[in-house]
């Protein structure tokens, strides 16, 4: 359970970082409504460009996630952050109307990173 933990902190980790820094201004088919990069998104589910920010913390908890290879007193915290954040992607993708497809990154970084969690506790 140790290793898997492992494993899926380093893809949740990559993925975050992966999609905030490299991938924010390319079209894929998960992104909101009709939105076409990053900021198109929140529009669409009716953010400004104040909750950009959100970047900020998701990449710093994706890092914080990657260290607690080395520093397990890391994992949990981390594990839980990008937890709390894909439960509220997975909520906006539905108060947009958004079909069930388009939310399964974020539900399914949000189960992997409630599993890390969870095998932190034992």
């Amino acid at each position: 359970m140790k290793v898997l933990s492992k494993i899926l902190s380093v893809v949740v980790g990559l993925t975050v970082i992966n999609v905030w820094l490299f991938r924010s201004g390319k079209s894929t088919s998960y992104r909101g409504g009709d939105a076409s990069n990053l900021m198109e998104e929140f529009e669409v589910y009716g953010l400004g460009d104040f909750f950009m920010t959100i970047g900020i913390i998701k990449v710093s908890l994706a890092i914080l996630l990657l260290l607690s290879i080395y520093f397990n007193k890391l994992r949990l915290i981390s594990s839980i952050g990008i937890a709390f954040m894909m439960l509220v992607a997975v909520y906006m993708h539905f108060s947009v109307g958004d079909e069930l497809m388009k939310s399964m990154p974020a539900s399914v970084m949000l189960v992997s990173c409630l599993f890390i969690a969870y095998s932190t506790k034992k």
